[in-house]
């Protein structure tokens, strides 16, 4: 099981990934942002290329769904990655989200073996830990993102209506 918050690069197209990529300080040389990108797109083959597939849960701030980065087809890409049965996709709304759900990308993962590590990145550090106090911090607060998320069903109604209003 793999639950993250605002953690959409399993989700994007390679144009949003490169323009993600891309739009950094420092800026970064071409092949650089195209090693990120494959490696980026790479990691999608988890959505589907296992069996039994991995199970997701994502959590996607409605602020990265709205950033002026965001083109016709990445809303699309949502959509049709929220039909997967191994996918859950929720959108914490400017109306209803924590603060901490701004943050940046934050993921849980349980392995098969029930290990549970926590990942969380930010803008000049990120973590990797198996601690068990921390993954129980990162637990409760996706738990609580998620209690004031809109449920997966309006989510998806929520991303159609996105991709219809940029057609």
């Amino acid at each position: 099981m793999v639950r993250g918050r605002a953690h959409p690069r399993l989700l994007q197209t390679a144009a949003y990934a490169r323009k993600l990529v891309s739009d950094r300080l420092p800026p970064q040389n071409d092949e650089t942002v195209e090693e990120r990108v494959v490696t980026r797109l790479e990691r999608q083959a988890l959505l589907t290329g296992r069996k039994p597939p991995v199970a997701c849960c994502f959590l996607l701030y409605e602020a990265a769904l709205r950033s002026p980065l965001v083109d016709r087809e990445q809303p699309e890409r949502l959509s049709e990655a929220s039909r997967l049965r191994n996918i859950v996709t929720q959108v914490p709304s400017f109306e209803r989200a924590f603060s901490n759900a701004l943050e940046g990308p934050t993921v849980l993962i349980e392995t098969r073996d029930r290990e549970r590590y926590a990942f969380a990145e930010g803008a000049f550090a990120s973590e990797l830990t198996a601690d068990p106090g921390s993954v129980a911090r990162v637990t409760e607060s996706l738990g609580m993102i998620r209690t004031r998320a809109l449920d997966p069903d309006e989510s998806a109604r929520f991303i159609e209506r996105m991709v219809k209003g940029r057609e």
